[in-house]
């Protein structure tokens, strides 16, 4: 009796799902520009999510990139030395293990990988521009869905998750979350939300778009976050109003947002970021020590109905 073949993937699947997925695949490269050379740049894709990943780490390691990359080792290795023959990259010896070396982009590298950031969110937005708010929000949608199926371990919970620029009414949501958030979690009164108000109005008045913005963080189509860049002086730029509802909290929003902050500031030619903080907050806190910000001032003060800390932080871009 003649046995059946064993099972395989080519066998498991529809020729017409294989045809239609490799037709989407020809269509999207085309569409996003992958053959082309990538971002108007002499690098390649892969050169540019190297890249990518080394200026959202404070430090790594080869072994890490790689494995996060899926890439192949000598592969690697060749990226990471013609970054660093353009002096884009450091190493220094790993204190926990004497076979690695730590990676961090230098301020070289953060100067060039700041405008192909730039240049990629400007194309996505580009691609997303001609559709109406419901067809952007269908198409985010269909993305996490691909995402979810094809990485059901690795990928996020089946969440929504964009970060926009501010619409109408908006801005009055920035207000009433402060206003409620610390309240309930930190017991301050009214005249906490009132300097945020003052803060927004400024903001909308003197806005400087070619200098400063506004982001707002939606899950599933609900606003839960937000995180403002302005302008202090021509070389300074400062971190503002970072916010996250309760229950949009460790989706890693928080970095998210302030990452964005970051490679904005960096790629409109700011020096230095300052943000100014309460030293009872310590996720944010923490979450300004692990980007690398630096405490350059403590004073205590009473305000918004209680005595606190006030504390100024600054990195150098």
């Amino acid at each position: 009796m003649a046995t059946m073949p064993p099972r395989t993937a080519s066998t498991s699947v529809s020729a017409a799902h294989v045809k239609a997925l490799r037709s989407f695949n020809r269509f999207y490269t085309q569409r996003i520009g992958v053959l082309t050379p990538y971002l108007g740049s002499d690098l390649s894709l892969t050169d540019v999510r190297v890249l990518y990943e080394l200026a959202h780490r404070r430090q790594t390691t080869a072994t890490e990139l790689g494995r996060e990359l899926s890439l192949d080792a000598g592969y690697l290795s060749r990226i990471l030395r013609r970054f660093e023959a353009r002096q884009w990259l450091t190493r220094t010896p790993s204190p926990t293990d004497a076979r690695q070396s730590l990676l961090q982009l230098t301020e070289a590298g953060h100067q060039a990988f700041a405008p192909l950031q730039q240049r990629s969110r400007d194309e996505a937005a580009a691609l997303l521009a001609p559709l109406a708010r419901p067809a952007q929000q269908q198409l985010t949608q269909a993305l996490a869905t691909v995402q979810r199926l094809l990485a059901p371990d690795t990928s996020p919970a089946p969440q929504n998750v964009v970060l926009r620029d501010p619409q109408p009414g908006d801005m009055g949501w920035v207000v009433q979350q402060h206003g409620e958030v610390y309240a309930r979690e930190y017991g301050w009164d009214s005249t906490f939300e009132a300097l945020v108000a003052e803060i927004v109005a400024g903001y909308v008045r003197h806005h400087q778009p070619d200098w400063e913005r506004c982001w707002i963080a939606e899950v599933n189509g609900e606003r839960v976050g937000s995180a403002f860049v302005v302008r202090k002086s021509k070389t300074v730029a400062q971190l503002r109003l970072l916010i996250l509802t309760p229950q949009a909290r460790g989706l890693g929003l928080g970095a998210h947002l302030t990452d964005e902050c970051l490679a904005f500031a960096r790629s409109k030619g700011y020096k230095k970021m300052v943000l100014w903080t309460n030293s009872c907050l310590d996720s944010a806190r923490a979450l300004y020590a692990r980007r690398g910000f630096q405490l350059v001032k403590s004073e205590p003060y009473s305000g918004f109905g209680k005595d606190l800390v006030g504390e100024t932080w600054e990195l150098r871009l």
